[in-house]
């Protein structure tokens, strides 16, 4: 598959519309028929939030024409046309979806149980329309840049990533989900139809190609992977001189699988203590005691993961020229399973690869967005998405008009 390439310094809402936030629907209809008021929003929207028009925007627009919508019945819209470029976009605002399919009052609710895995037919026999309608809606979730999306300025681009593949199925043949994570936020996921290295090199170009087309100057400093040689030497090849970290718990995984009884508890807990080291020197060290304790002390299965794990020993130590880097695959891993998760219930996906990579994508832009539980809040109320722990705000508290006016 081709990775998707963003057009540079396109508008942040698409690619001839700009998505807006207004207070209310009232609102939005005085700034309609009033174009001093409107033009004085669409300042006050610019100077607060940049990164939701063109560059080209603060040389100065005027107001090109109006039209009524004739899929959303007393919608009006209107359209600017930039002094710089002659450019002209149409100004949508956040309470209507694109191509105006519907409104966000009606789709926030049905939209919202698909983290559930409620399936399309039930939201069309409880909420009408057809369950293709909501299948569409659904997978337009998919289509905007992830990264543009997710990420509203470059100093808030991860610089620490985690990547990893999960097997899935995709018309019952078997495929890689190749997912790069980075601040909480799933930033890449697409489907990978082999594991060789050209494969994955591919997948992973996506989210490089889209995070140069939003950011051509930031650049990731380390990624934590797994022990697979075909995703280190994708990731190598993508982002030459990117700090490459191997991932600990792995190793400690397998020593898990192999050991049973007081045995593990030991053993883990020397591995654990090799993990807890403050600085190479210290990990180099608590390494070589704990390969000569097992081969004093173990034979077996046990003895072979504890020296596999030291044998590894240069591939975690760059972990501590990078400060904040993951030395676990833990950020992945977690998304992934919800992923998975939803794909079991969906009896995974069926049909052509590019209907797939867009289900999965809209998952992940999904979690994305998606309002904190209560629970989870409780011990931090100001918490509200990923996306808002990411960014350090949100353009609306509606998760969908969030997404609406962030989507890129």
């Amino acid at each position: 598959m081709n990775p998707i390439e963003p057009e540079p310094n396109s508008p942040s809402r698409g690619q001839k519309h700009i998505c807006l936030f207004f207070a209310s629907e009232e609102y939005y209809k005085d700034c309609v028929a009033d174009l001093a008021k409107y033009r004085a929003h669409l300042l006050q929207e610019q100077r607060q939030h940049p990164e939701l028009f063109p560059q080209a925007f603060g040389a100065g627009f005027s107001f090109h024409d109006s039209y009524q919508s004739r899929k959303q019945k007393g919608l009006a819209l209107r359209r600017i046309r930039l002094k710089q470029t002659g450019d002209v976009f149409t100004l949508r605002p956040s309470f209507v979806l694109p191509d105006l399919v519907g409104r966000t009052e009606e789709l926030e609710k049905a939209l919202s149980l698909r983290p559930w895995d409620v399936p399309f037919e039930a939201l069309a026999d409880v909420l009408g329309r057809d369950a293709m309608y909501w299948d569409r809606a659904w997978l337009a979730f998919g289509r905007p840049s992830l990264v543009g999306t997710t990420v509203q300025a470059a100093d808030q681009m991860p610089q620490p990533l985690v990547a990893e593949e999960k097997i899935t199925w995709v018309d019952k043949d078997e495929v890689r989900a190749a997912t790069t994570v980075g601040g909480g936020c799933i930033l890449g996921i697409t489907i990978a139809e082999t594991e060789d290295s050209a494969a994955l090199q591919t997948a992973y170009g996506e989210f490089a190609a889209e995070a140069a087309a939003v950011f051509p100057d930031s650049r990731p400093e380390s990624v934590c992977t797994d022990g697979w040689k075909a995703t280190r030497e994708a990731w190598r090849t993508i982002f030459p001189g990117i700090t490459r970290i191997l991932c600990f718990l792995h190793s400690i995984l397998k020593i898990r699988e192999r050991c049973r009884g007081e045995l593990r508890h030991k053993i883990l807990d020397r591995a654990w203590r090799v993990y807890q080291a403050a600085d190479k020197r210290s990990f180099a060290q608590r390494t070589r005691q704990l390969r000569e304790g097992s081969k004093k002390q173990r034979t077996g299965a046990a003895a072979t993961m504890v020296e596999q794990l030291c044998a590894r020993c240069e591939s975690f130590l760059p972990a501590s020229d990078c400060p904040g880097a993951a030395r676990t695959s833990n950020a992945v891993d977690r998304l992934l399973n919800g992923v998975d998760r939803h794909l079991y219930a969906m009896r995974y996906c069926q049909g052509a690869k590019g209907s797939a990579r867009l289900a999965m994508r809209a998952m992940a832009m999904q979690w994305n967005f998606h309002p904190d539980g209560k629970r989870s809040c409780q011990d931090q109320p100001e918490r509200s998405s990923p996306f808002a722990d990411l960014n350090g705000f949100q353009d609306h508290e509606n998760w969908l008009q969030n997404f609406l006016i962030a989507r890129q």
